[in-house]
This record gives C-alpha cells, structure tokens and sequence, in this order.
C-alpha cells in the first residue's frame, strides 16, 4: 500500500472553499474508477483556512503511477490551478503493514505492531 499525503496553500480561504467544492466529482470518479485507488480525499483543513490536506491510499505503485497518466488526475490538477493555488507540500508513504488504531471493544490499545 502507498499513502500520499500533501498540503496544498490557497491564496485565500475563499479559494481554498471554492476548490474543495469544484473538485469533489472528480474525487469520487476518481475513488469509483481508478483501478488500485482505495481512498482519495482532499479537505479543507479546519485550522488553517487557507490550506486543504490531502489523503490517498493506492494499492501499489504500478496503480499510483498510472493516476498520474489518467484523465481524472489532469482534471484535478486543472481545477486547483484555477483557484488560487499558491504552493503545495506532499509525501508518499509505503506501507508494509497495518493494524487497527483501537481493540474490537473499542479501547485504546497501547501497542502497535508487537513483533
């Protein structure tokens, strides 16, 4: 699994709201169509008002790499570059294992990935 995280910085918090609103389509067809696309979220961060946090869960690099030649991530790109978009800060992330944050009862574990 891959883990893309990233901050994009809006010139206002007016541009940053119009494109959380302009892109949300395109986040869903991308989440419904990509193959390897687990999640795809792009959000107003409710700190900063002029910044949007992004979140995306790819199966594998191959499916990744080819969201990058598909429509969907040039409509995306497009979008953003029509609002205000000043700067961006992003990260990919492999992961190799995963467990839940909490027990099944809903309790706070206080160990994770015990060998």
């Amino acid at each position: 699994m891959i883990i893309v995280v990233a901050a994009l910085e809006f010139a206002s918090q007016s541009d940053r709201d119009e494109a959380v609103a302009l892109v949300a389509d395109v986040q869903r067809l991308t989440r419904e169509e990509e193959p390897g696309c687990r999640d795809y979220c792009f959000a107003p961060d409710p700190a900063v008002p002029t910044r949007m946090q992004v979140y995306e869960l790819w199966e594998d690099s191959d499916s990744l790499a080819a969201h990058f030649e598909h429509p969907y991530y040039e409509r995306m790109a497009s979008l953003l570059r029509g609002v205000g978009f000043v700067s961006s800060t992003n990260q990919a992330y492999l992961i190799e294992r995963g467990e839940p944050v909490y027990t099944e009862d809903g309790g706070k574990k206080t160990v994770f990935f015990p060998d």
